[in-house]
């Protein structure tokens, strides 16, 4: 048995084994002011105790069950049936992080192929990896992937795309030599005008956002055909949710169909971690980054699972690789594969009309209020941006009293955009908080 002991004799013994003859001895090139201190701890605490410590300080702390959200921008308060994190917390699926040695590791890569089943279902597209880091990093290495695809330079990159996205593609690309061009918006969308502008043969490719930033639905449809027309590829980022109701992007004409997997089945969980999901067209499922997960069969004929088409030494040798990532979010994957499952096509369609449903409810509800205009006239899905001529101080005040987190305020991401605020409904809130958000922003001084 091997055990810690203080006693005086045995620390006498291990100061005498390596040959040092007192403690003091051992740390004398440590400076005496490092040395000198005290341990200014309090009592110990019984377990009980401690956990009546734990649960008062975290009482004082404000979540999601004491308040309603409309803050989305990314990430969004939708509903986890229990059944996710029950099964996701199987022994079938807690085997090596990395699943390399199929014969260890069936549970997990047997979840990954049906995740990337699900994925390539859900957006109408053809093959799936195994999962990315989250959306933004997804859509920074469909960047990449069309850049290395087409050898051209130019990346569009319109303004109507979430500015935290366009900023870590930027990042991804800032050691390149590659152009990114930013059209403007014109009614919440996509200037077409401006984007057939940016439009040269030297483009890689088109980026859009479906729905967009600002919750507005795009022309998704009629840019991929301009951008085809100019021989780049198109690239769709796009919400899960969303597409229980609206055209996939297989179907408009992406090329690559990225997007932030945490609607399905992942909580807020302070903004991460999440994953992102990242599918492309048949020509480039050999250029695709991260994990593929295959189905075969092994030398007795019984279904198996394995990694396949790239070679591990293609993330090691970093002057050949594909890409900066090697591995996958798994558990935050499966989590998604679960909710999927869970909803089945009927059951996701049934929540992406709720959403539709609560979010129109509330944009109705609130242009009744003294103080507040439309952004554009253009349709959304369960965000929309509203102009509130109200004062800030006064609005956040009186959200916080009506428990309300949110809506975000576009004013930090956008110059001369003071007073917009964008609002996201999912199929949580109620038309009680509906009421409540009417309310706070009714009491809030004007400006």
């Amino acid at each position: 048995m091997h055990y810690i002991s203080n006693t005086e004799e045995d620390k006498r013994q291990m100061l005498e084994a390596i040959g040092v003859a007192s403690f003091d001895a051992l740390i004398a090139k440590i400076p005496k002011k490092l040395r000198d201190f005290k341990l200014r701890l309090p009592e110990g605490l019984s377990e009980l105790e401690l956990v009546r410590e734990l649960d008062a300080i975290g009482a004082a702390n404000k979540n999601l069950q004491d308040y309603a959200s409309y803050l989305g921008g990314g990430v969004y308060d939708h509903y986890v049936p229990a059944l996710v994190n029950h099964l996701a917390h199987r022994g079938e699926f807690i085997t090596s992080y990395t699943p390399y040695q199929g014969e260890a590791s069936q549970g997990t890569l047997q979840f990954i192929y049906e995740y990337q089943s699900m994925i390539c279902e859900l957006t109408g597209m053809d093959y799936s990896n195994a999962s990315m880091y989250d959306g933004a990093s997804g859509l920074a290495e469909a960047a990449l992937l069309a850049l290395r695809s087409t050898g051209k330079k130019k990346v569009i990159l319109p303004r109507t795309v979430h500015p935290e996205y366009r900023a870590v593609v930027k990042t991804y690309l800032s050691c390149l030599d590659a152009e990114i061009v930013e059209p403007p918006f014109v009614d919440g969308a996509v200037d077409l005008a401006a984007l057939k502008r940016a439009l040269t043969a030297d483009t890689a490719a088109v980026v859009v956002q479906q729905p967009n930033f600002f919750g507005v639905l795009e022309e998704a449809r009629e840019i991929a055909r301009l951008t085809h027309e100019a021989g780049a590829l198109f690239i769709a980022s796009v919400n899960p949710i969303s597409l229980g109701i609206l055209e996939p992007p297989g179907d408009y004409g992406a090329d690559i169909a990225v997007g932030e997997g945490q609607p399905l089945g992942n909580p807020i969980s302070f903004g991460g971690p999440h994953f992102g999901f990242f599918t492309v067209k048949e020509p480039f499922l050999r250029k695709l980054p991260g994990r593929i997960c295959g189905m075969t069969v092994d030398k007795v004929g019984r279904r198996a699972f394995v990694l396949t088409l790239q070679a591990r030494e293609q993330h090691i040798r970093r002057e050949k690789a594909t890409s900066n990532i090697c591995t996958n979010h798994s558990l935050c994957a499966l989590k998604g594969a679960i909710y999927l499952s869970l909803l089945g096509k009927k059951g996701l369609r049934k929540l992406a009309l709720l959403n539709v449903e609560k979010a129109h409810e509330a944009y109705e509800k609130l242009r009744r209020l003294d103080g507040v205009s439309e952004f554009s006239k253009k349709p959304f899905f369960n965000e929309f941006t509203l102009q509130l001529k109200k004062n800030p101080a006064s609005l956040k005040e009186n959200l916080a009293a009506n428990r309300i987190v949110g809506p975000l305020a576009l004013s930090g991401f956008y110059t001369g955009m003071d007073g917009r605020y964008l609002f996201a409904v999912t199929e949580k809130r109620t038309t009680q908080e509906a009421e409540r958000l009417a309310q706070a922003i009714q009491k809030a001084k004007a400006l």
